[in-house]
């Protein structure tokens, strides 16, 4: 079979413009290893963005594939409206193990979005079944929540989410590590207010906006002060993606609701999860006929080879002190970075813990410059995702020394290509 002839005929990729993704070669990944991923042809490339921002371990771990193994012996999946099962509960409590502490209750979906939209959906009814009508949300500009239309609403990338604006609820949006503005909109709409929705510490879609040391903190406490609930979307930052085990540590910040996905199972399953404060799942409880219950629900929540997968990806974490292991990589990257800042190609570049996100400088939106340096990474032997103009490096964690070196080595070579042949185009 021609799989790109096949791909071209059938498939419709995500974030893609079809008509551009038809006319240029595709990468087609056959296997992986390690932090590899290997192309039908046998070419290996650095996993740079941990196949988008989810692989934790590395590809094909040992322990995580046996723990999937060993779930399959027993069940793949049940449903867990009026069941439960083993991997669930004991992911449930080794969840709240590590999450900030106050979050006690783990609601599971199947993505980040599902999972801040069952948060929004909570925040709500907590409020309604509290006897407050609340139906507004804060959120921040340049927010990026996943793309249900829920989360969509809590959203703030006008090129994503400005095209179904007919179709969303209304939301009050705040500039990001302004204080001030976020207790003037609470201050102006009391009572209104269900929660603050925000991606702790770094803004991950939007180019890896990094708010500024203590930001966090402040709107927890300006969230205690007007009685509002706190949303934090921890999907991109979790699972040490910061250098703690969640952003929200850094602050010793509690959210009253926490949405987690991506790196939960280490990058094998599907799988998300939202948790929350007693508080908020005690506003549920009550007799049948109260009708006080969360209605919602997916048919793959809490699925048990996804649940094995996310117990043996905390094992690695504990076994192989990955936390520990990763202070030194987030030091080093920070060295290897510092060229890279320095190119005349590049306007800034931002970063916290792994999350790395390199502003070219503007150029015509028709150049593509974030995608020319994509390509040329690719045809160097490394996989990076651009943001527009900005381009991401977020490799798993497990990325050995060397190829953390390599992968920025192929980043400045990739950025120096791509800005030549710019200014090439231009000339001529």
């Amino acid at each position: 079979m021609d799989l790109a002839a096949a791909d071209r005929a059938h498939l419709w990729h995500p974030f893609t413009q079809q008509r551009g993704w038809c006319a240029e070669e595709p990468l087609i990944v056959e296997s992986a290893e390690g932090t590899d991923l290997i192309g039908v042809d046998g070419r290996r490339y650095i996993d740079g963005v941990s196949s988008l921002w989810c692989n934790v371990h590395g590809h094909r771990h040992p322990r995580i594939d046996a723990a999937v193994r060993e779930q399959l012996d027993r069940v793949a999946h049940s449903t867990m409206l009026g069941l439960s099962h083993p991997s669930a509960i004991e992911l449930a409590r080794r969840l709240v193990e590590v999450a900030p502490h106050g979050l006690t209750r783990v609601f599971y979906s199947d993505s980040g979005s599902t999972a801040t939209e069952i948060a929004l959906k909570m925040a709500f009814q907590y409020w309604r079944q509290a006897g407050e009508d609340r139906t507004t949300f804060v959120c921040l500009r340049d927010a990026y929540h996943g793309d249900t239309i829920g989360s969509v609403s809590a959203g703030g990338i006008d090129l994503f989410h400005s095209l179904y604006r007919p179709l969303l609820f209304p939301t009050l949006k705040a500039e990001p590590g302004d204080l001030g503005e976020m207790e003037r909109l609470l201050a102006g709409h009391a009572g209104e207010v269900a929660a603050v929705v925000l991606e702790p510490l770094v803004q991950g879609a939007a180019g890896m906006l990094v708010h500024p040391e203590g930001y966090l903190r402040g709107v927890r406490e300006l969230c205690d002060r007007h009685d509002v609930l706190l949303i934090a979307d921890e999907v991109a930052t979790g699972f040490g993606r910061t250098g703690r085990m969640f952003a929200c540590e850094h602050e010793g910040v509690t959210p009253d609701l926490m949405c987690v996905a991506k790196g939960i199972t280490g990058g094998y399953l599907p799988l998300a999860a939202t948790l929350t404060s007693e508080r908020v799942y005690e506003g549920f409880l009550g007799e049948f006929e109260e009708l006080r219950t969360f209605f919602h629900g997916h048919t793959y929540t809490g699925n048990p080879l996804a649940c094995a997968a996310a117990l043996a990806t905390l094992d690695v974490f504990e076994e192989e002190r990955t936390l520990d292991a990763l202070q030194a990589k987030i030091e080093l990257l920070g060295e290897l970075l510092e060229p890279l800042a320095a190119h005349p190609g590049v306007e800034e570049v931002r970063r916290r813990g792994f999350m790395t996100g390199i502003q070219l400088r503007t150029a015509p939106p028709e150049l593509r410059m974030g995608h020319r340096v994509t390509l040329e990474a690719r045809r160097r032997g490394a996989i990076v995702r651009p943001l527009g103009d900005v381009v991401v490096l977020m490799p798993p964690l497990s990325i050995s020394t060397a190829d953390l070196e390599r992968l920025v080595e192929i980043t400045f070579a990739s950025v120096d290509a791509a800005t030549a042949a710019e200014a090439l185009q231009q000339a001529a």
